[in-house]
C-alpha cells in the first residue's frame, strides 16, 4: 500500500517533499485527495500527487514521480546558470509553488518563504529578498499579478514600490508563469533590469519545462493536429504536445483520462498533448514556442475564428491598460461579440468614475476606439472587440489564472443590463 500523506503545515510540507525526492518518505499530496473509490493508493516513485485547477472540467490528480521532478530542476538550474537559493511567494499546493520547494531541495542552496498568511505586497517582497543571501545566486517564481503589482507600485513611486522593484533587479532571474503575460508588462519589467524568464508547461509536465519559448533540456515540442485523426499542420498553428523526463506518469485512479492525454509513439517517445495552440517559429534547429491560447477558448464571430491571446496581448499594448481578459458572448447575428474586459494600469482609471470591487462599467469611447484600430491594424476588423468593459480586478483561479469563464459572466451580465 504506497499512499500519500498530507502534511500539516508549510514547515511539514517542505520536509516532506523533500524526503519524498530522496526516496526517503511517502509521496505528499498538498490537499487531501479527492474522496473517490480507489484512489488512496498511488504507483510506486511517486512523490507528489497534485490537483489541477479544473479548467477543463472535473479537477483531476496528476501523479509526478521523483525522477519526473529530479530532471526538472536539473533541467532549470542548468538553463539558469546553476543551483542557487529560492523564493516563496506563490501557494504549494499548486506545482508553481511546489516545484519551488522541489528545486530548492534539489539545489541544496536554501529556500526562504514568505509568510503563508500574508498578501503579497511589494513592501513584503522587498523584505523577504531581504532575508535571502547575497552571495548565492537567487531565483524566484512569479505570477504575472504579481509582476503588475510591483511594477504599478514603484511606477506610482510609493517607498514600498521602489523597494519591491530594486529587490526584483537584484534577483538573477525571475521565473514568470501560470498565466499568458502581457507583453507590455514583461517590456516594462526587462526595462527596469528585472531578468524575466518567461515560462510554460502545465502540472502534467511538472510545471514550467519551456523557457522563453525554448524547451529546457531533455524536453521536446510538437504540434498536432487540432482535430485528432488528421494531418498534423505544416507551418501553421497547432495544439502544443510536449514529451521528456519531466512528463507525470497519468492521472491518479483515471487510465482512460490517461491514456486520452499520454500517447506513445511507434518509437517509444511518449507525449503529453495539451489544450493549447501554439506557432513553432525559426530557425528549424532551435525553434521557438509561442503560446496562442487555448484551443477551445476560440471566439467564432460572423464565422471567424478569434484567437483571445492574440488579442489580449495587443489590448495590453494600448495606453492605460493595465490587463485584459477577452471572451465570447452570445449575439444574435455574429453568433459570438468579442469583448475586452480590462483592468487600468497604475492609477489612471479608464471607466466613468472609480471602477471598485464587483464593479463593471463601460471603457469611453476613446478607449474603445484605440482598442478596435489596434487590433484591426495588426489582425483583422473581426477580431476587433466591439465592446471594452472596465473592472478593479479580473477574477482569478489557482495561482494567478485568469478565469475565462467567470469574467464570461460578468461580461454577460452586464450586456444583459447594458447592451449599448
Amino acid at each position: 500500500m504506497n499512499r500519500a500523506v498530507v502534511p500539516a503545515d508549510l514547515d511539514a510540507l517542505v520536509s516532506a517533499v523533500g524526503a519524498a525526492l530522496d526516496g526517503a518518505g511517502p509521496p505528499v499530496a498538498p490537499v487531501a485527495l479527492l474522496p473517490r473509490p480507489g484512489r488512496a493508493d498511488v504507483p510506486p516513485g511517486t512523490a507528489l500527487v497534485l490537483r489541477t485547477s479544473g479548467s477543463t472540467g472535473e479537477p483531476r490528480e496528476v501523479v509526478l514521480s521523483a525522477a519526473a521532478l529530479r530532471a526538472s530542476g536539473a533541467a532549470t538550474h542548468e538553463r539558469l546558470g546553476g543551483p542557487g537559493h529560492w523564493l516563496l511567494t506563490l501557494p504549494p499546493t499548486h506545482v508553481a509553488g511546489v516545484q519551488v520547494v522541489a528545486r530548492a531541495h534539489a539545489a541544496g542552496r536554501g529556500l526562504t518563504v514568505a509568510p503563508p498568511d500574508e498578501p503579497f505586497t511589494p513592501a513584503g517582497f522587498a523584505a523577504l529578498v531581504g532575508r535571502t543571501p547575497p552571495a548565492e545566486r537567487r531565483y524566484v517564481s512569479l505570477v504575472p499579478t504579481q509582476l503588475h503589482r510591483l511594477l504599478a507600485a514603484a511606477d506610482a513611486g510609493s517607498d514600498g514600490g521602489t523597494a519591491g522593484l530594486d529587490a526584483l533587479c537584484g534577483l538573477d532571474a525571475v521565473l514568470l508563469g501560470g498565466a499568458a503575460t502581457p507583453p507590455a508588462l514583461l517590456r516594462r519589467a526587462r526595462a527596469a533590469g528585472a531578468r524575466v524568464v518567461t515560462t510554460y508547461g502545465m502540472t502534467e509536465t511538472s510545471g514550467g519545462c519551456v523557457y522563453d519559448g525554448v524547451p529546457l533540456a531533455g524536453v521536446r515540442v510538437r504540434l498536432g493536429a487540432r482535430q485528432e485523426g488528421t494531418d498534423a499542420p505544416g507551418g501553421t498553428a497547432g495544439v502544443v504536445e510536449l514529451a521528456g523526463p519531466v512528463l507525470a506518469d497519468g492521472y491518479l485512479g483515471d487510465p482512460d483520462a490517461t491514456g486520452h492525454a499520454f500517447r506513445t509513439d511507434d518509437d517509444g517517445t511518449r507525449w503529453f498533448r495539451t489544450s493549447d495552440l501554439g506557432r513553432l517559429d525559426e530557425p528549424p534547429d532551435r525553434p521557438t514556442l509561442t503560446v496562442l491560447g487555448r484551443a477551445d477558448d476560440v471566439v467564432v464571430s460572423g464565422g471567424v475564428n478569434v484567437a483571445p491571446a492574440a488579442v489580449e496581448a495587443l489590448v495590453g499594448e494600448v495606453d492605460g491598460v493595465g490587463e485584459a481578459c477577452v471572451v465570447g458572448v452570445p449575439h444574435p447575428e455574429w453568433g459570438q461579440e468579442v469583448v475586452a474586459v480590462v483592468t487600468t494600469a497604475g492609477t489612471t482609471p479608464l471607466g466613468p468614475g472609480h471602477v471598485a470591487g464587483d464593479a463593471v462599467a463601460d471603457a469611453p469611447a476613446a478607449l474603445v476606439a484605440a482598442v478596435r484600430d489596434r487590433v484591426a491594424d495588426r489582425l483583422e476588423r473581426a477580431a476587433a472587440p466591439r465592446r471594452v468593459l472596465v473592472v478593479a480586478e479580473l477574477p482569478r483561479r489557482g495561482p494567478g489564472k485568469v478565469d475565462r469563464a467567470a469574467v464570461t459572466r460578468l461580461a454577460v451580465g452586464h450586456l444583459q443590463v447594458s447592451p449599448g
